[in-house]
């Protein structure tokens, strides 16, 4: 049985694919046609944290390919009534994919040893996959293709910047991460990433301006994240020369683009002048949370499984 907890779960032909699932599919809905690819399927939302995009996205997918979906919040108990190995079979015997958004990576991973359908990692503190394949679908629109491209991502080096470290390296897209020493990733992981790739495309420096000279994307998330609340203030201190404003978007190509994962605090990480301008993609990129993911989820469900069962 597959599931995706992180992108290292895909080979680069299957990531591939899942784009090329979701520009089908985009197109489709376009023109006005919502196939029937996941009718009579359920999807089981078992979510930690609070969510707009994940949630919203996941339900609106799977009611536009004939499918369902179940929200489930703190009154199903997960973790408190029961144990994992009761709790855990009995759900995922209930629906057809289960997606996580939960506190911990670990939990997640602990689930899927009693799962009994696919799950996919909604979001955890180390990887946010369904994020990643967003962000290339809309570098690939926005750019014509993924060749020859470079993406400069300012800030904290977190759950976000581990997901799109790992699918550009996969894609052999350039990605150089401008962060504060102690915000930075672990060397051998990038050099992990490196090797698998064959070159050096993943980068990291302490110097903004830097990492953000001559780049088609320059993208940052927020700074505090959820479960981080009391390290704001020291956190504010340590990345305020990390901003992406007009100064760090002058040195990037005079046609970069803007991203951002959302929710998005201006005058923060961001100026509300670069946000705001007609550089700023966050809204379709925001969007193509729902096509992702609809390339995921079919190709799970469908050619992922069956292949895997042969």
């Amino acid at each position: 049985m597959r599931h995706v907890l992180s992108l290292f779960d895909l080979s680069t032909d299957e990531i591939r694919r899942v784009l090329e699932i979701a520009v089908d599919l985009k197109k489709k809905l376009d023109l006005g046609q919502r196939p029937g690819l996941l009718e009579h399927q359920v999807m089981g939302l078992l979510f930690e944290k609070p969510s707009l995009r994940t949630r919203v996205s996941f339900e609106t997918l799977m009611q536009q390919l004939g499918g369902s979906s179940l929200f489930l919040g703190d009154d199903v108990g997960w973790g408190k009534r029961e144990p994992l190995c009761d709790f855990m079979p009995i759900l995922t015997s209930y629906v057809d994919v289960l997606v996580i958004r939960a506190k911990s990576h670990q939990k997640v991973v602990d689930a899927t040893k009693f799962s009994q359908c696919p799950v996919i990692n909604g979001l955890t503190d180390l990887s946010h996959p369904c994020q990643a394949l967003a962000d290339m679908l809309t570098v690939q629109e926005l750019a014509g293709g993924l060749v020859d491209v470079s993406i400069a991502y300012l800030g904290d080096a977190n759950n976000v910047t581990y997901s799109l470290a790992v699918i550009c390296s996969k894609l052999k897209v350039q990605l150089r991460i401008g962060s504060p020493k102690m915000y930075q990733f672990e060397q051998s992981f990038l050099d992990e990433l490196n090797d698998a790739a064959g070159s050096e495309l993943i980068t990291q420096t302490t110097d903004p301006r830097s990492a953000a000279e001559g780049a088609h994307f320059v993208y940052t998330d927020v700074w505090t994240s959820m479960g981080q609340e009391a390290e704001s203030k020291q956190r504010l201190n340590d990345l305020a020369d990390y901003q992406v404003n007009r100064e760090i978007m002058a040195l990037a190509r005079e046609d970069a683009k803007f991203l951002h994962c959302l929710p998005a605090r201006r005058g923060e990480e961001v100026s509300a002048d670069v946000i705001d301008s007609p550089a700023s993609v966050v809204v379709q990129q925001a969007n193509n949370r729902l096509h992702a993911q609809k390339g995921l989820v079919v190709w799970l469900l469908t050619e992922a499984q069956s292949h895997f069962s042969v």
